[in-house]
């Protein structure tokens, strides 16, 4: 009876280790960032419009928390083997899908630039309410929001966050990050330019469908860096009136000091 128990007691104490020794590696790695992903990057100096061949590339291995929408995975590597840099890049930077541009040509191919498994939609978005030139540029990370009526309430609105951190794929026609000549602010944009080409997954491709049937979107520019929020409660016209709501609203802002202008006086 007491070898029974004491070999019991050994089993549930080997186990008890076991499933130490596992909590403690998934620890370590959910505090590393997650699973590392392996990722291409410059093996050595590529100029711009230089063909991609497999001897300027090697891999790198980046947690998951720290790997942008945009980065290249090595499963990926036959998909971008001859398309040509429109960026110069330095060793063991790495390599972008909007880095690319087509083989054939100068332009970048949209096709090229959209993630795996992602579709382009292109949707009419303001950008800015003067109607002058944007920075939202291609390769930019933007929200989506959506102004709709309310049920039963013609008067009423309702501003709803449809999508976070969404990929810009193109601005008009326009797929280059760098501004082409002619983009400063003396350039007169046409309509053509407040439409946005966007890289989003096919649920995320019906619902802007549905969003542009049944009203006006925008998009707000975000840091790259900055990770996808909690989502945002939609907020009500009746907000612009209540003081009590809209000083709620401005308390959220997360104070950041005051900033400095360039050629401000000290």
């Amino acid at each position: 009876m007491n070898r029974r128990a004491l070999l019991i007691a050994l089993v549930v104490a080997a186990l008890g280790a076991l499933l130490l020794v596992l909590y403690q590696r998934r620890f370590e790695r959910e505090a590393s960032g997650g699973e590392r992903i392996k990722l291409l990057v410059a093996l050595k100096p590529i100029e711009r419009g230089k063909a991609l061949t497999d001897d300027v590339l090697d891999t790198r291995d980046v947690p998951q928390a720290y790997v942008e929408d945009r980065a290249i995975r090595a499963v990926d590597k036959g998909k971008i083997l001859g398309l040509k840099l429109g960026v110069s890049l330095q060793p063991q930077q790495t390599l972008m899908w909007t880095d690319l541009v087509g083989a054939a040509d100068d332009r970048r191919d949209p096709a090229s630039l959209i993630q795996p498994g992602n579709r382009a939609v292109t949707i009419p978005a303001a950008r800015d309410g003067s109607g002058g030139p944007s920075l939202i540029r291609p390769g930019n990370y933007v929200d989506v929001i959506g102004v709709f009526p309310q049920p039963n309430q013609a008067d009423q609105r309702s501003a709803v966050v449809l999508l976070q951190r969404v990929l810009v794929v193109a601005v008009g026609s326009e797929t280059s990050p760098d501004p082409a000549e002619g983009s400063g602010p003396e350039r007169i944009r046409s309509d053509r330019d407040s439409m946005l080409t966007l890289s989003v997954t096919p649920p995320e491709a019906q619902l802007l469908a549905l969003a542009v049937e049944k009203g006006k979107l925008l998009v707000a520019l975000r840091n790259p860096t900055d990770q996808p929020r909690p989502q945002q409660p939609d907020l009500p016209s009746s907000t612009l009136l209540n003081v009590i709501e809209r000083e709620q609203i401005k308390g959220i802002r997360r104070p950041t000091g005051p900033t400095r202008l360039e050629g401000e006086q000290r």
